[in-house]
């Protein structure tokens, strides 16, 4: 899912990708909104904030909020930045940017508490959020060649909606691609909203706490690949076995 690259990636590595890690992102933006009142996975809406803020001459909070923007790039600088060095043909190039983004979740699930609605708390908490989710951003992009994008909807739906009207044309020959676009594009939106729905769900009952969950869907992206391997050749091992055995 993620250490297959350019051609031996397929539709099914992205939409895995997509599943996975678009439900991370939902779920940290919902529970970064609930706990720190901040959308913490894209910076558009920053960037307004950041306009009015200028005009009204709060010099204070647009310099925090020019700090959540900057630190979304960082994030993806540093992934983008790991990837390159290690190599993007190494087959586990990807686990780093993700253990990054564990050890920062995990920091928030367990010091979150500390949270007393002060700028300087919200700057240092939404702003390591805003890291994590440019450094999974990038890792995606890089991965599946800029076909997924689990952080944001806005390009998603753009996309989309262009696909929708390009499938109603007739006589298309590329009608099939089209469709599975749609299909991944679909399944971004969905897996987002789905994890968007169960972040502010549990934050409400599990507190800062929630942010586990996230962790958890990580540990299985990172994981699944070794599992799918392991499971092929216990699986291919029996086949040969019996075969053995009867000569």
């Amino acid at each position: 899912m993620l250490r297959h690259l350019g051609t031996k990636r397929t539709y099914r590595h992205n939409v895995r990708l997509a599943s996975l890690l678009g439900m991370t992102a939902g779920f940290v933006n919902a529970a970064g909104f609930l706990g720190f009142a901040v959308l913490t996975t894209n910076v558009t809406g920053h960037a307004a904030l950041f306009a009015e803020r200028i005009a009204m001459e709060d010099w204070k909070t647009a310099r925090v909020v020019a700090l959540w923007m900057f630190l979304f790039l960082a994030g993806a600088f540093v992934s983008g930045l790991i990837v390159s060095r290690i190599g993007r043909n190494q087959r586990f190039s990807y686990v780093i940017p993700i253990l990054i983004e564990i050890v920062i979740l995990l920091a928030v699930s367990f010091f979150g508490y500390r949270y007393d609605h002060s700028l300087v708390a919200k700057e240092v908490f939404a702003g390591s959020l805003l890291f994590a989710m440019g450094l999974q951003n990038s890792l995606v992009s890089l991965v599946s060649g800029s076909v997924v994008r689990t952080t944001h909807l806005t390009g998603t739906f753009t996309d989309l909606g262009i696909e929708l009207a390009q499938v109603l044309q007739k006589n298309r020959e590329d009608k099939a691609a089209l469709k599975s676009r749609i299909r991944l594009r679909s399944a971004i939106i969905f897996f987002f909203m789905a994890g968007a729905v169960g972040g502010a769900y549990l934050y409400r009952r599990l507190a800062f706490h929630a942010f586990l969950i996230p962790v958890l869907l990580l540990l299985l992206t990172l994981i699944y690949d070794v599992l799918r391997i392991t499971v092929r050749r216990y699986y291919q091992h029996l086949h040969i076995r019996p075969n053995n055995i009867e000569k």
